[in-house]
C-alpha cells in the first residue's frame, strides 16, 4: 500500500525557485496595480504558471488567472492569492517602494467633487504581492515535486479583492465550470507576526463585511449663502458620528459588529457648497445576519439625518459588495496544523483570534455555493507572520498582543514583509498545506510519467 512520502522531497527545490520568488516579490511591489487594472501583475503571474507546466486561463472576471495541473486521479486542489494594490501611499523607505500613481477606480470618478477622483498613490499595503510570489513559488515546487503527489492543483491569482467584488466575477465567469470544480480551497495573508512563522485560528478567522456607498443631496451654492441651503458635507458629517452610535446602541460588544466611514468625498473648494457627498463605508460582523442587520441599521441613520437637514432627496445607500465570513471546517483545519507543525515545529505555529477584517475569499468554498453551485468544498486558511527580527524586537511592548497593536498593520502606509524571511514560509506553508490536501504517490519515489499532463 503506498504511502505519503511527506513534503521533503517537494521542499528540496525551495532553494532553486526562491531567488526568482523573491525577485517577483519585488517586481509586484515596484508596480502595484489597483483592483480591475491588474493586467501587468496578471500576466506576469501567468507567465510563470506556464513555465512551471501548467495550462493557463486569463481574463477570468476581469484579469483573473487560473493555471491547472493535472497529475492522475485524486482531489482537487485550489490554491489562491490574489493580484491587487491599494490606494495608499507607500511610507516604508524601502528602496524597492511603490512611486506609482494611477487614476482611482472608477466609483471615485470625480462625480462628488474634484476629491473624489484624479490620481492616487498606489501600493501593496496589504500584501497581495508577498501572497502572489509565495503561490508562485508553491505553484513551481508542486510541478517539480509530482512525483511526489496525486490529483489535480489549481492556483488561482484572483482580481479585485479589496473591493470584494473580485471572487464572485471570477465565479460569474465560471471559473468551476472551465476549470475542475476543487474540493477544497486555500488561502494565507500577511499579519504583523514575526517573519518565518504561522497562525491558526479556531473556525472563524474572517467577519463577514460590506461595501456600502452612501450619497448625501444638498443645494450647491456660494459659501456666504450656505444657511440658505442644505450643506451636503454637513450631512455626511452627521450620518459619519451617528452610525457609529446607532450600531453601538443596536448591539452588544460581544457582537462585534462595526460600521467604518473610510473616506468623504465632496466639493472642490472652500467657498463653493457642493451638491453632493459621496461616504465610502466598511461593514463588518460575524456573520452574514448580523452584518445586513448592521447595514439596516446604517439606512436607518442615513434617512433619518437626512430628513433632518432637510435634504432635497433622501440619501441614497448602495451595497456595493458583500462578503461571508471566512470559516475553516474542522478537519481541514485539523490537518493544515499537522501540516505547518511538520514543516516549522511547535514553536513557529501559533494561535489566531477571530478577525474584524474580512475579504471574499470564503465566496471559493462552501460558502459561495448559492453562486457557484457546488456544494461542500472545504476551506483552509492561515495567517503568515512577516514582521522581522529587528522591528519585532524593537517594537514597543512586552507581550506579542502589545507588539501587534504597536506595529504597522495591514493597509498601513509603513507595512512592509520581511521578503528574505516571509517568503520562504510563505512558500514551505503553501505548499505543505496543498500537498495535506492532495493525494498520495504510488510509492515512494514514484514518478508521474504518463498521468501528468495539461488541464
Amino acid at each position: 500500500m503506498s504511502q505519503r512520502p511527506g513534503p521533503g522531497p517537494v521542499l528540496a527545490a525551495l532553494p532553486d525557485v526562491l531567488a526568482d520568488c523573491v525577485g517577483f516579490y519585488l517586481d509586484v511591489h515596484r508596480s502595484p496595480e489597483l483592483s480591475g487594472a491588474e493586467e501587468r501583475t496578471a500576466g506576469l503571474f501567468a507567465d510563470r504558471l506556464r513555465a512551471g507546466g501548467y495550462r493557463v486561463t486569463t481574463g477570468i472576471g476581469g484579469h483573473g488567472v487560473a493555471g491547472v495541473l493535472r497529475n492522475g486521479p485524486g482531489p482537487v486542489v485550489l490554491l489562491r492569492a490574489e493580484l491587487d494594490a491599494l490606494p495608499v501611499r507607500e511610507a516604508t523607505g524601502a528602496a524597492y517602494a511603490s512611486t506609482v500613481r494611477a487614476p482611482q477606480d472608477a466609483a471615485a470618478d470625480g462625480s462628488c467633487g474634484a476629491a473624489g477622483g484624479g490620481v492616487v498613490p498606489v501600493s501593496h499595503a496589504c500584501g497581495h504581492d508577498m501572497h502572489l510570489a509565495c503561490l508562485a513559488g508553491a505553484a513551481a515546487l508542486l510541478a517539480r515535486g509530482a512525483a511526489h503527489w496525486r490529483g489535480t492543483a489549481v492556483v488561482v491569482g484572483q482580481p479585485a479583492e479589496e473591493t470584494l467584488t473580485g471572487a464572485e466575477a471570477m465565479l460569474r465567469d465560471g471559473l468551476y465550470e472551465r476549470l475542475p470544480a476543487p474540493s477544497v480551497v486555500l488561502a494565507q495573508h500577511t499579519a504583523p507576526l514575526p517573519a518565518g512563522m504561522v497562525a491558526h485560528g479556531g473556525g472563524l478567522m474572517l467577519s463577514a463585511g460590506a461595501m456600502v456607498t452612501v450619497t448625501a443631496h444638498g443645494t450647491g451654492g456660494h459659501a456666504a449663502t450656505a444657511h440658505l441651503g442644505v450643506n451636503p458635507v454637513e450631512v455626511a458629517a452627521a450620518i459619519t458620528l451617528r452610525a457609529r452610535e446607532s450600531v453601538a446602541a443596536a448591539f452588544g460588544a460581544g457582537d462585534h459588529v462595526s460600521v467604518t466611514v473610510g473616506a468623504l468625498h465632496a466639493g472642490t473648494r472652500g467657498n463653493v457648497v457642493p451638491d453632493r457627498a459621496r461616504l465610502e463605508i466598511a461593514v463588518r460582523a460575524p456573520d452574514a445576519a448580523r452584518r445586513d442587520r448592521a447595514v439596516e441599521v446604517l439606512r436607518g441613520v442615513c434617512a433619518r439625518e437626512g430628513a433632518a437637514y432637510g435634504c432635497p432627496r433622501a440619501p441614497q445607500v448602495e451595497v456595493r459588495a458583500l462578503s461571508p465570513a471566512t470559516v475553516c471546517d474542522a478537519p481541514t483545519l485539523a490537518a493544515l496544523r499537522t501540516a505547518h507543525l511538520a514543516a516549522f515545529g511547535a514553536g513557529r505555529v501559533a494561535g489566531w483570534p477571530p478577525s474584524s477584517a474580512t475579504e471574499d475569499f470564503a465566496l471559493f468554498g462552501s460558502a459561495g455555493a448559492w453562486l457557484h453551485g457546488v456544494p461542500g468544498i472545504r476551506t483552509g486558511y492561515w495567517m503568515l507572520g512577516s514582521v522581522g527580527p529587528l522591528p519585532w524586537r524593537t517594537a514597543p511592548g512586552g507581550t506579542a498582543a502589545e507588539k501587534l497593536a504597536a506595529l504597522p498593520g495591514n493597509h498601513s502606509p509603513a507595512f512592509l514583509p520581511d521578503p528574505r524571511l516571509t517568503t520562504p514560509a510563505g512558500i514551505t506553508a503553501m505548499t505543505t498545506g496543498a500537498l495535506a490536501m492532495l493525494g498520495t504517490a504510488r510509492g515512494e519515489g514514484a514518478s508521474a510519467g504518463d498521468e501528468l499532463g495539461p488541464g
